[in-house]
């Protein structure tokens, strides 16, 4: 194999299977672990790979409804917002954005009552000028990973 695509073949691999031996994926690059190893630690280094975690199915532990928050935030206050939306555990996704709202938020709870009592301690900050939420009804795709392009 040559190593032009070395790093994207390897991250896709992982891709596959976040908990492969360096020895699987030696065997499946047909480079050795030396390789391998020397590669991942370089990858990580670099911040293209963030670390390994599980993929959590949380409608299977009990978090069955995901609501998406948009907000309009008040002049310069955004980087608090968003640092406090960051920082809330079942907000699992927080971007800041273009368009008729500032930030769009992605939280997990375990029921519309967990959602409700959870929102409106989020959005009691007075720096909120606007909110919307929506309720997802069906998870299409969720936490979807692509692989890198090697050609």
């Amino acid at each position: 194999m040559t190593y032009e695509h070395l790093d994207s073949d390897l991250v896709n691999e992982l891709l596959n299977d976040g908990r492969a031996s360096l020895r699987s994926l030696a065997e499946e690059l047909d480079v050795s672990v030396t390789t391998v190893s020397n590669h991942l630690s370089d990858l990580e280094e670099e911040g293209v790979i963030e670390g390994y975690t599980p993929k959590v199915d949380y409608d299977a532990v009990g978090y069955d409804v995901t609501a998406v928050m948009q907000l309009k935030a008040e002049g310069n206050a955004l980087p608090e917002i968003t640092e406090t939306l960051k920082d809330h555990r079942q907000m699992i996704s927080v971007y800041e954005v273009t368009g008729d709202y500032d930030v769009i938020a992605i939280g997990k709870f375990e029921d519309t009552d967990d959602m409700n009592d959870q929102i409106k301690t989020l959005i009691t900050d007075p720096d909120i000028n606007q909110s919307n939420t929506s309720i997802v009804l069906n998870a299409v795709s969720e936490n979807e990973q692509f692989e890198l392009d090697t050609e």
